[in-house]
């Protein structure tokens, strides 16, 4: 098809420098090369209010040791986020976990007890290591091997995953297992996170079989036999840190799209006139300390606090919604040692600690085992996390306050008595969204009333999985369905 004889130009603003925001601006990017003759042009512009890109993901180096204060890694078994580094060349910096060495630990009475084998989040599927594990009481067994038989009845609506999991397995389960496990994955509340939302696998494996340890079971049935171990490690990250990912996409946006220490105060919806009169949608206004900028497309890739702000003049009830997600707070605590001060800790990736053990620290991992050569020979490196739901005072506590809580603990958990090489503390305030009990119908009321707004998407991990491909997929959905909605205007539509 001849290009016509002059492309209109189509400016779309994205608020919000994180992961999901970075992912929609290279998506439109690869946009804007791949259609350099359809008529269209596309021009975007990344506002950020801070003064750097990557939102929680912020990657260093000490001493020799990759230091992390975001997430360290994501779920293999998620593809968006491989395929992204394969699309912007750094394939080859993809490191897998050292699954061989995989083993996490639960702290319980000051003894870290392993993780059972066979057990499938809160699921036993092998009797003899459910049987012998010091994790569970014999009464909490003895639940567990009822329920095989003596399922409880599905419910009919959303429900907490404490309530899911006490209803099959009983209390313990959720303060000794399923309490850490998502503490350490949301930094959230067993009794608050929506099972529907956070465990959709298990509610469909309760509607059909009820038995959740027969369902898991047949499922293992099911599933094909390998010929060989899985080669596929659980988690993957980049070997000079996480960061490579923002400064990989950072360096292919085009020159000048990039407002860092750019807030957006506010955006509005434009009308076209015709005859004097408002006729139909022809864009936003977005609105800075510098500018206002007419665009025909918005993404607002931001916490959904923030996006509610922005949107409370354009759509009440959408406002509302968005303002309904809770989120909880974070702090990570990393600390260097040389590797012959961490010659007594056990092997395994790390170790959760539930609430009921009342000790400031949620979670440690060893990151010198848990990936290989993110730390020199002679080196370790401990991540300690701190915060999570209803612990926000600690943000506000002093560095030695924070180092010297968990020194504590990891003298009294792990007999750790060595001085840290260095200490670096990371503070993430309001930065995970938790997915409460009525997460997915809130939801959809979100989708439903943004859909009305012409030129308009969201990302981010308020809505469909807070882990970094869960954002990056949220960043390229939002800008397909603006380039898409763009595509159907006239082309005069963005020549304006």
């Amino acid at each position: 098809m001849a290009a016509t004889a002059q492309a209109s130009k189509c400016r779309i603003a994205i608020v919000g420098g994180g992961i999901a925001g970075l992912s929609a601006a290279w998506a439109l990017e690869k946009a804007r090369r791949a259609n350099p003759e359809t008529g269209q042009e596309i021009e975007y512009a990344l506002y950020e209010a801070g003064p750097r890109l990557g939102g929680v993901i912020a990657s260093e180096t000490i001493d020799g040791c990759v230091v992390e204060g975001g997430p360290d890694s994501f779920l293999t078994e998620k593809p968006a986020a491989a395929q992204l580094c394969r699309e912007l060349g750094i394939g080859d910096q993809l490191l897998p976990s050292n699954d061989a060495q995989r083993k996490t630990y639960i702290l319980v009475r000051n003894r870290l007890v392993p993780l059972p084998d066979g057990l499938m989040f809160m699921v036993p599927t092998r009797l003899v290591p459910t049987a012998l594990t010091p994790l569970f009481s014999w009464s909490t067994k003895l639940r567990m091997a009822r329920e095989y038989l003596f399922p409880p009845a599905p419910v009919g609506h959303d429900e907490s995953v404490a309530d899911m999991t006490r209803r099959h397995f009983g209390q313990e389960t959720v303060d000794r297992l399923v309490s850490p496990l998502l503490s350490g994955v949301y930094g959230g509340d067993a009794s608050e996170l929506s099972v529907r939302a956070v465990l959709p696998r298990m509610v469909q494996m309760e509607q059909q079989h009820r038995s959740l340890t027969r369902a898991m079971l047949a499922a293992r049935k099911k599933a094909p036999h390998p010929t060989q171990p899985a080669s596929r490690s659980l988690f993957t990250t980049l070997r000079g840190g996480m960061s490579q990912m923002v400064d990989a996409i950072a360096a292919q946006l085009l020159p000048g799209a990039v407002h860092l220490e750019t807030p957006v105060h506010a955006i509005t919806g434009v009308e076209k006139l015709v005859r004097g009169l408002p006729s139909a949608h022809a864009g936003w206004t977005v609105e800075t300390a510098f500018e206002k900028k007419l665009c025909h497309g918005v993404i607002l890739a931001l916490p959904a606090w923030s996006t509610a702000g922005l949107l409370r003049f354009i759509d009440h009830p959408l406002s509302e919604a968005l303002a309904g997600v809770s989120y909880s707070s974070s702090i990570t605590v990393t600390l260097g040692y040389d590797s012959s001060d961490l010659a007594k800790l056990p092997p395994g990736f790390g170790f959760l600690v539930p609430t009921v053990e009342n000790r400031a620290m949620l979670a440690c991992t060893f990151v010198h085992t848990k990936f290989a050569g993110r730390v020199p020979p002679d080196k370790g490196l401990l991540r300690c996390f701190l915060g999570g739901s209803g612990n926000d005072r600690l943000l506000d506590e002093s560095n030695e306050t924070l180092t010297r809580m968990v020194l504590q603990d990891l003298d009294e958990i792990l007999d750790l008595r060595a001085k840290p090489t260095f200490v670096r503390i990371h503070r993430s305030r309001h930065a995970m969204a938790q997915y409460g009990v009525g997460h997915l119908e809130r939801i959809h009321l979100v989708r439903d009333r943004v859909a009305a707004l012409p030129g308009l998407a969201l990302a981010g991990n308020a809505y469909h999985g807070i882990g970094v491909p869960d954002c990056i997929r949220t960043g390229e959905e939002a800008a397909k369905a603006v380039l898409e909605f763009l595509a159907k205007q006239p082309a005069a539509a963005c020549a304006h």
